[in-house]
């Protein structure tokens, strides 16, 4: 399970938790990335399972996967514009949203 926090000015953070379901044990990794080029190298060659985690942060927190073979929106549609889940997100006017229908 990957969770995204925001941390710093000039930088944010990813937390991942590792864990194995046979054993108590669990590994924390923290990575921080800067806000302008925020690219990490994706996991999932070993681990399949980071696929809906790194793209659903895609989607949301513009975070690029570096190698990820399918780096695209999960939630959003694909023409949305910006990152739902950035602080610095402007969400669109609720009327503009209705007038797209």
């Amino acid at each position: 399970m990957i969770v995204l926090k925001t941390g710093l000015e000039k930088f944010r953070f990813l937390i991942g938790l590792l864990m194995e379901s046979d054993r108590p044990e669990e590994v924390r990794v923290k990575v921080f990335i800067p806000r302008e080029n925020p690219v990490v190298p994706s996991v999932y060659w070993i681990w399949k399972s980071a696929d809906w985690q790194e793209r659903e942060s895609y989607d949301m927190f513009d975070i690029i996967y570096g190698g990820h073979p399918n780096l695209k929106r999960l939630l959003m549609p694909e023409n949305w514009v910006g990152w739902p889940l950035r602080k610095d997100y402007i969400s669109p006017d609720f009327y503009e949203l209705q007038d797209a229908y």
